[in-house]
């Protein structure tokens, strides 16, 4: 029975990894675009960034992003509010399971932690 060919894996040392890394962070600062989550490192703007971006465009998202932490500024308050609240305020980004989701998760949090 004739052996199956196996693709190559090919390695990267380390200097070509850092090579790289820098060639990389040098494009993102010339091409990169200036989102709002990108100028955070609160979780939990980033976190609501991330549900949001999920299948959506990210020039419809930026609209959305910042009504959305206008009326909910922080988990507590997003965990507290009514799941029917939560999802009108998402009216207009689409996929509302993402909000139940994120409420959910908000509440879990609040909960746990």
């Amino acid at each position: 029975m004739p052996r199956k060919s196996t693709p190559r894996q090919r390695t990267v040392d380390s200097r070509q990894a850092a090579d790289f890394r820098r060639r990389l962070l040098r494009w993102f600062r010339r091409c990169g675009r200036d989102l709002p989550w990108r100028r955070t490192r609160d979780p939990y703007r980033v976190l609501v960034s991330e549900f949001m971006l999920q299948q959506t465009q990210v020039s419809r998202v930026e609209a959305y992003y910042h009504r959305f932490l206008e009326r909910y500024p922080t988990i507590e308050i997003l965990a507290g509010s009514e799941p029917t609240v939560v999802r009108e305020s998402w009216a207009g980004l689409g996929y509302y399971r993402r909000a139940a989701n994120l409420h959910r998760l908000a509440q879990e949090v609040i909960r746990d932690h």
